[in-house]
């Protein structure tokens, strides 16, 4: 045990004020609280006091420390050091007026004022830990017990609780209470509290930040035409994915500006696209945002029937919209197309996103992608080659939660967004899965607000997302993932590409499957700040495998109980 500090690990201005301060944290004792650097502004000048120590039953005292070789001279305080030379010092003035002007505050906070306590003992001292005082040192204002020198670091703190022990027997030893109180008053009022979402602000913008660093990338391959961006959840691929739109669309550095299709496969991240590009000039908005499906809206196909079969995605669409590309006017077509989340694209998708170029020899083709995202039977490939770069370092989730789904990442990522609370794993049956999500959902709501959290299932969709794509419809739907009344409920595939600064995965999957894997992985990645895993503990261990079971706490094994909250 050790007494209180405040600050716990101070920084000093001099190697002679961490020498002073060392020596008496060693020697306090456990009920003592010692402040350094104590800063106080009263109506007469700008006061800072090198040491306060507060001692229950004996007293306060105020305490300043002097570096270099401490000398006096005609009744003046000199100190020298070899960096500063010999200059003209008060240690005693300061100590003891800085007494005065600290107890003079503590007396005036309505705190001490309304506890009706009366004054309590405060003295002053000077410290000099390089210099070397005589036992029979003595000035007026300054008797030998009131300094210590290098020989007395030793029982500096003895020597302290003698100075507080001889203070003027008129006034009354303070108690645990008052030094309390006065390290309180010390440290503020009404100070602005540590707050997960001021925390999380600050992450943000730190994102933020670095992924606008990151965008130098785009200057860096501006005349490159035929671009492949690799990297893992986290990594700022849909960040630079829009960014490289806007600036393709709005040209400049030589380029000319560009007509330009951004593409996706998911409705939520189309929804997401299309919000973003609102909020920009329409000088650098691109002439098309959009899901797979959108697009083929957009070349010409009208009827959508026979969409639930199982050669109808894979092969009818797309056959139809290369014939319907190959006849779009010029002003229709593009001249670069920029496709986020490419792992998701079939293979014969590629031909008309091709065919919708004005140039298919030389025009631009932009794919961001994450093979371990790859959360659909789909293994296509752009037909052309693409020049590859690789984004290995993770922006956008905390320490924490980028650590937990690191094994399942396609390579090794380092992380820079910053530390964050700890990732939490709830056991629950497969049954009762949803329930316990839902509690800890309601756990969150005591700190986070209801547009920070978001539920998402690996398996069967929840009642609540059920019931508002039933009564939404699917633009509806995605909608209210702009609610900031409302959690949002979806699923791990249609929440790919985008984020929520709190996440409940619900692991609910009834076994394991082909693609289990990229969907544990998917849903660990869409929060940046908060993650909760709820499920069945052996579920887990099963897809993600024992390193994801050990950074979730499983080891070795987990009785799976009914109910829990984070």
């Amino acid at each position: 045990m050790t007494a209180r500090l405040r600050p716990v690990q101070p920084v000093f201005a001099t190697a002679s004020e961490k020498e002073a301060w060392d020596k008496l944290v060693q020697q306090a004792p456990d009920e003592w609280t010692i402040l350094a650097n104590v800063r106080l502004t009263d109506e007469k000048k700008d006061w800072e006091f090198d040491l306060v120590v507060l001692m229950p039953d004996v007293g306060v005292i105020v305490g300043e420390v002097k570096g270099g070789n401490v000398t006096i001279a005609d009744g003046e305080w000199r100190t020298s050091t070899s960096r500063e030379g010999t200059r003209v010092i008060h240690p005693v003035d300061q100590a003891r007026d800085g007494k005065h002007a600290l107890w003079a505050y503590v007396r005036s906070d309505p705190r001490w004022k309304g506890s009706s306590r009366t004054r309590v003992r405060f003295g002053h001292t000077v410290i000099t830990p390089r210099t070397n005082i005589h036992e029979d040192f003595a000035t007026p204002d300054c008797p030998r017990w009131m300094i210590h020198g290098k020989n007395d670091l030793g029982d500096l703190a003895g020597r302290l609780w003698d100075i507080a022990a001889k203070q003027e027997s008129g006034f009354r030893a303070p108690s645990a209470d008052d030094c309390d109180l006065i390290a309180e008053i010390l440290l503020g009022r009404n100070l602005p509290q540590r707050t997960l979402l001021a925390e999380a602000d600050e992450r943000e913008s730190r994102a933020d930040r670095l992924t606008l660093e990151q965008s130098a990338i785009l200057g860096a391959t501006r005349l490159i035409p035929r671009l492949e961006v690799r990297g893992g959840a986290g990594s700022g691929k849909t960040v630079l994915a829009t960014t490289q739109a806007k600036e393709l669309t709005r040209g400049g550095n030589g380029r000319p500006a560009q007509r330009v299709a951004l593409l996706c496969y998911s409705i939520g991240l189309a929804s997401w696209f299309r919000r973003l590009m609102e909020t920009v000039d329409r000088k650098h908005r691109p002439a098309f945002c959009g899901t797979f499906e959108d697009l083929a809206r957009y070349v010409g196909v009208e009827e959508f029937g026979g969409r639930d079969e199982p050669d109808f995605w894979e092969e009818r669409l797309p056959q139809q919209m290369l014939e319907l590309a190959s006849s779009l006017p010029d002003g229709k077509k593009f001249d670069a197309v920029v496709v986020d989340e490419a792992q998701d694209f079939a293979d014969l998708w590629w031909a008309p996103i091709m065919r919708s170029l004005r140039d298919e020899e030389t025009g631009g083709l932009y794919v961001y992608s994450d093979e371990n995202q790859r959360v659909f039977q789909r293994f296509g490939a752009p037909p052309v080659p693409l020049v590859p770069i690789v984004l290995d370092h993770n922006l956008r989730n905390t320490r924490q939660i980028a650590e937990t789904f690191g094994p399942l990442a396609p390579m090794r990522m380092r992380s820079r967004g910053g530390d964050g609370p700890e990732v939490t794993f709830i056991p629950s049956g497969l049954d009762d899965a949803l329930d316990v999500a839902d509690d800890a959902v309601e756990a969150l709501l005591e700190d986070w607000r209801p547009e920070d959290v978001a539920l998402l299932t690996t398996g069967a969709r929840h009642d609540e997302q059920v019931a508002r794509q039933e009564m939404l419809g699917q633009a509806g739907y995605w909608d209210t993932f702009w609610d900031t009344d409302q959690v949002f409920y979806g699923h791990v595939l249609g929440f790919k590409g985008l984020e929520r600064r709190c996440v409940v995965l619900c692991a609910n999957e009834t076994s394991v499957k082909d693609r289990s894997r990229e969907r544990l992985y998917v849903g660990l990645s869409r929060a940046t700040d908060k993650l909760v895993v709820v499920g069945p503990p052996d579920l887990i261990r099963d897809i993600g495998g024992p390193e994801v079971a050990k950074r979730l706490g499983l080891g070795v094994a987990v009785t799976t109980t009914n109910r829990g909250t984070p």
